[in-house]
């Protein structure tokens, strides 16, 4: 087969050139130019030669529910929204050691006793696979193996042998014969997976493809590789804990922001059943600057502790955060300056979601606050308390989505006060819970004195 003919596009300004070169000829930015396959012309600038298709209405199209396939893997399943789509394709990302490997060849494992699936790994040699599969105690006789990193040979045996579930791990590793570029390059990710992505929604093979990650914690390679693929997956945590949790911040078939929460252990990843015991720290006794919020990740209300650090600066002030936006805590300390009286320009503050879990939510702004508090007058916030809020610059309190959810979750782990905004108080009381409903940042802080 022919070698396709490539050229050079400019990522800024969409410039093209048939020779690679420093400065993009279009927009004189340095660097910007990247290979690509060249489109095959057809000399008809304006007359086109394929033929029409019959147009239609949306009322006329039949819509039906998406069936699932289950990977046997609960905590993987709601990550997903219920579980794989036939023909959808799913990017999961991470740090390396993180797990990424080790959840997707359990969840073959798992389906390999009812489907057909296929494992290609581009990173592994076939025995270095069946030594994981073995130490995780894994059942394999299903599933089937390729170690192979060309891409034309991979679409010919997926292909030929139609898989219902591909892994493809890791797209980094592939390459086109299409292309001179080096494996993992933007032109070689980009083409790999766009022809992947066509033969899934042509086949209606599931296909998962993992990627590498940045230092910055970003996904490598271009960025419409997230926006080519239905569902892409995250994985957080700290490689020096036992705790994962999968995140999903795109998916077509489900819930944004759905959480997953997994275990490592010896045998592979374990979904947990209670993830808020894992955010929630057990102190002896009650301590300053520690506040309790629920977040509602997707579907699924947490309750995680929320630890605040107020101490003397020496020099300038430090604002250190971990697990929260640190530009929205000077915003929240200039609110409690302004609204409520209380100076920290003169402090350390340091701020930390207790488990290494990411809240990128509003809600928890309230909770930041009072902890805060808490820890700079060294007096703990009552026990059993739950906050939750957002609070804006005119020192307003406002509601949060999901308020009466995340009420009956800490109800359920036997919290018996809560300090919600007004517009979140329930129109009917629930059992055991006690609740406190402010409109003012001012307020909220009254509040707390008058409580034990």
């Amino acid at each position: 087969m022919a070698k396709a003919k490539s050229i050079y596009s400019c990522t800024e300004c969409g410039a093209t050139s048939p020779k690679w070169q420093g400065q993009c000829p279009g927009c004189s930015e340095w660097n910007t130019l990247v290979e690509s396959v060249a489109e095959k012309s057809t000399g008809h600038r304006f007359e086109s030669l394929a033929p029409t298709v019959k147009l239609q209405t949306l009322s006329e199209i039949k819509a039906r529910d998406v069936e699932r396939i289950a990977t046997g893997i609960g905590e993987f399943d709601r990550a997903l929204g219920g579980g794989l789509v036939a023909g959808g394709v799913v990017l999961i990302g991470g740090d390396p050691g993180i797990g990424k490997s080790t959840l997707l060849l359990q969840a073959l494992s798992h389906l390999s006793s009812e489907h057909k699936v296929l494992y290609v790994s581009g990173e592994e040699s076939g025995e270095q696979v069946a030594l994981r599969a073995r130490r995780l105690g894994l059942e394999t006789r299903g599933l089937q193996l390729m170690a192979e990193i060309n891409l034309e040979r991979i679409v010919s045996t997926l292909q030929a042998e139609m898989p219902q579930v591909a892994v493809i791990d890791s797209i980094q590793t592939l390459w086109s014969d299409q292309l001179s570029s080096a494996p993992g390059s933007v032109a070689q990710v980009r083409e790999c997976a766009a022809q992947l992505t066509r033969l899934a929604k042509q086949s209606g093979i599931t296909v998962i493809l993992v990627g590498h990650v940045t230092k910055e914690g970003a996904l490598a390679g271009p960025r419409v590789l997230e926006h080519i693929v239905d569902t892409v997956l995250y994985f957080e945590g700290d490689t020096h804990s036992s705790f994962r949790l999968v995140r999903a911040v795109k998916n077509r078939f489900g819930a944004v922001n759905e959480l997953g929460v997994f275990a490592m252990t010896d045998k592979g990843l374990k979904g947990v059943n209670n993830p808020s015991a894992l955010f929630l720290s057990q102190h002896g006794q009650d301590v300053p600057g520690s506040c309790v919020m629920v977040t509602q990740e997707g579907t699924r209300p947490l309750l995680v502790e929320i630890q605040a650090l107020v101490d003397t600066a020496h020099g300038n002030p430090r604002r250190l955060t971990v697990g929260l936006d640190a530009q929205r805590l000077a915003m929240l300390l200039a609110v409690l300056h302004r609204h409520a009286g209380i100076v920290c320009f003169d402090q350390d503050v340091f701020v930390n979601a207790v488990g290494g879990v990411k809240i990128t939510e509003p809600a928890a702004d309230l909770a930041v606050l009072l902890s805060i508090t808490s820890s700079l007058k060294n007096k703990p916030l009552p026990s059993k308390l739950i906050v939750f809020g957002e609070v804006g610059l005119a020192g307003e309190i406002r509601p949060a989505p999901r308020g009466q959810e995340r009420l009956k979750e800490a109800a359920k782990l036997g919290f018996t006060r809560a300090l919600i905004p007004e517009a979140n108080r329930p129109k009917q009381a629930i059992d055991g819970m006690e609740v406190i409903a402010v409109k003012r940042v001012e307020e909220a802080v009254d509040r707390l004195r008058e409580l034990d």
